[in-house]
Parts: structure tokens; sequence; C-alpha cells
């Protein structure tokens, strides 16, 4: 089932001010309702190579698995994409730590992660580390994915508010990443989606130099015209310093896309 009439998606990524080069990495494939964004770490250029092979090796291994089976597809309860998501991701992050263990260049090199797949009027969302998810609905910013660092679990214990948080030194020292162990814990959620709907996937180097609010008020302005948003939005974290590189993806939802329940209607999406 191609989601190619059902999916409007824009992608942007700029090194920002300061970084000499972009270890952001973002894919998009809108036909298999797929969109990846990773942000890199590791000395040298091992933090490009890190978000890199997660974009790439996810994104294909992804489209592959529903080719084989439609992303909707009931599995003892729970649904192919999230069984999808889960071992393809346990996949690229061993991956990405053998080539950490084999190449000294590379050592200690990982990434953040946040994926999605859009199947059957729902979003299933994947994410390890600070990379985020957004969905703006009839005027409101939701973050729909949380924060796995070490400022958010601050938070979650009543060490800091969210007030203090924003002028924290330890605002990118985060509690998972792909790439860094043999094995990861990936968080797996299945959210409603509505049309008109506008899911924005960022690294934190938009949501550390714009508030929550200004990111809900140019999607208002501007979410019309996807890519000019996403420029926008890249455009003001550079405007307020820039200081790490900055990635967004925008999915806009444009009508249903249940999923086929007759017989036949299973039987000629295999084929559409």
């Amino acid at each position: 089932m191609s989601l190619e009439n059902v999916l409007e998606v824009a992608m942007e990524s700029h090194s920002g001010m300061v970084r000499p080069h972009n270890e952001d990495s973002v894919h998009a494939d809108p036909a298999s309702g797929v969109v990846i964004l990773a942000d890199g770490m590791g000395g040298y250029n091992a933090g490009e190579v890190a978000s890199g092979m997660a974009t790439t090796l996810l994104g294909s291994m992804l489209e592959e698995a529903f080719v084989e089976q439609p992303a909707y597809t009931d599995v003892g309860g729970r649904c192919h994409a999230a069984i999808a998501l889960e071992r393809e991701i346990a996949i690229t992050n061993q991956s990405i730590y053998n080539a950490a263990q084999s190449q000294p260049q590379y050592a200690g090199m990982g990434t953040t992660l946040v994926a999605a797949v859009f199947h059957d009027d729902v979003v299933t969302v994947a994410h390890i580390g600070d990379s985020r998810m957004y969905r703006f609905r009839n005027g409101v910013l939701s973050q729909v994915t949380k924060d796995h660092s070490l400022l958010q679990e601050q938070i979650d214990s009543g060490m800091i508010t969210q007030e203090q948080a924003r002028h924290s030194q330890n605002r990118n020292l985060v509690t998972r990443a792909l790439g860094v162990d043999p094995n990861v814990e990936t968080e797996i959620h299945d959210y409603a989606v509505e049309p008109g709907d506008i899911y924005l996937l960022c690294s934190d180097g938009l949501n550390d130099m714009v508030e929550d609010d200004e990111i809900g008020m140019t999607l208002e302005a501007l979410g019309v015209n996807l890519k000019l948003c996403a420029m926008q939005l890249i455009q003001m974290a550079n405007d307020n310093g820039g200081r790490d590189n900055v990635s967004v993806i925008l999915v806009r939802i444009k009508t249903k896309f249940p999923a086929p329940r007759g017989f036949w209607q299973r039987f000629l999406a295999w084929f559409r």
C-alpha cells in the first residue's frame, strides 16, 4: 500500500554556525511511510559515519521488510511496523558497534535516532536518545517522544524544573545511544494520526536553539508550505546561535489511509 499520495514530506539539514561538518543524517521514503533522523556523535568524522549508517541501513531494511509484509499486519497482537523497527534497529545497532570496535578511528561512535512508520491511520515511533518527534494538530504543538537524557531524568526526579533545564550545562548528555553498546533498548509506541496533522522530527540542534512555542508558531504560519517551513526552522536555529548541527523532517497527513480489511482488498494491496 503506497502512501505517496497520503504523506507530504520535507527535509532539511545544516551544519549550524559553529560545527565544521554535519553529523546529522535524514532519510524519507513517503511511499513506504518511513522517515528517519539520526544525530551522530564521536570524534573526527565518526558521528557522521554512525548517523549515516543508521539512516541508510535502517531505511533500506525497513523498506524491504514492508515489501515482504505490510507494516499494518497484525503479528501476535503487535503491528509488523513495531516488530520490524525493533528487529532492524537491533541489527543496525550491532553493525555500528562492530564498525566502532574494528576501526580505531571510529571508536566510541554512536548516534541518537528517531524513526517513524506511518500505516493504517497510525504512526509507529521508535526513538533512542534526545532526537525528538513533535505533533502539530489543530494549532497545538505537542512533544511525542521523551528524551533519553540525564537532563530528562533530573526533571522527572524533581531535581530541576523545566525552566532550569533550559539553562543546564547537561543538555547533551544522553543515557541511550545507537551503536555504543552491543545491545540497545529502543522505545516504541503507536499513535493515531488525523488528516491535517504535521509531524516534526528534529535533532536537538533545533529544540536547544528554538523554544517550543516558536516552533509551534512557525508551523502555524508556514505549515502550508512544508519546504519553506523546514528551511525557516533551520534558519531560526542558526539565527539564535546555531551551536549544533540542526536537522528537521516535516510530515503532513493529507488524508486518511486505513489498511484494507477484506480478503480481496488485502490481496490486491500486495500489488499496489
